[in-house]
């Protein structure tokens, strides 16, 4: 199985279990997700290698906030039975394909994120020098894959909505979500979240909640 090099080496030692979540993601469908977001959207593939990592703590963010604020694990569900279908895993290429075109992508990804997805998109747009229109489309187009992902992991980890939302509420002030960010972020740039690498910054605290 082949394996990001800028996966941080706290992602082996097993450090946290949402953390083995997305090391797993990023092993198993990291290089494809990456070939095919290049190739639809005319990113250059080292550029969506590093989107990935930043992207995929924010998703998580996102359902984190859905589960505190409105209505724990059933909303944990609701989300990842409305939004995080596994049978786009089984064709990522035919499913990027289908949004490429899409004129009205949202990266709120309705109340998921929130502004914090406007945010983010466009610090993607200036990190990594792309219009607007093509920004706008990364997170709608990545979110189901994620979402999908954690999906399967329910279903076939036999979890249920009430380890998933266990898992995001790990340490009950959703600090797993900035340790998950920091290793990303650590391996992607060689600087931490607070150093200033990265385009999450403040986006996920705030994402969250809390004030940095």
């Amino acid at each position: 199985m082949v394996k990001f090099a800028f996966l941080h080496p706290d992602f082996k030692k097993g450090k946290h279990k949402m953390a083995g979540i997305m090391e797993e993601f990023m092993s198993s469908l990291g290089p494809e997700v990456s070939d095919q977001l290049s190739a639809n959207l005319g990113i250059e593939k080292n550029a969506v290698q590093q989107m990935l990592p930043q992207i995929a703590p924010m998703i998580l963010g996102g359902l984190k906030r859905q589960k505190d604020n409105y209505g724990g694990q059933e909303r944990v569900d609701h989300i990842l039975d409305k939004y995080g279908s596994t049978d786009v895993l089984d064709n990522i290429g035919d499913f990027f394909s289908s949004q490429v075109q899409n004129q009205n992508a949202d990266p709120r990804l309705g109340g998921l994120l929130g502004d914090s997805g406007v945010q983010a998109t466009n610090a993607l747009s200036k990190q990594f020098n792309l219009d607007g229109s093509t920004a706008m489309k990364i997170i709608p187009m990545l979110a189901p894959i994620i979402l999908g992902f954690l999906s399967k992991t329910r279903d076939q980890g036999g979890a249920g909505s009430k380890g998933i939302a266990s898992i995001l509420d790990r340490d009950g002030d959703g600090s797993i979500l900035d340790d998950v960010a920091e290793m990303f972020l650590q391996g992607s740039s060689g600087r931490s979240r607070t150093g200033g690498g990265g385009l999450l910054g403040g986006l996920l605290g705030r994402l969250l909640g809390r004030r940095r």
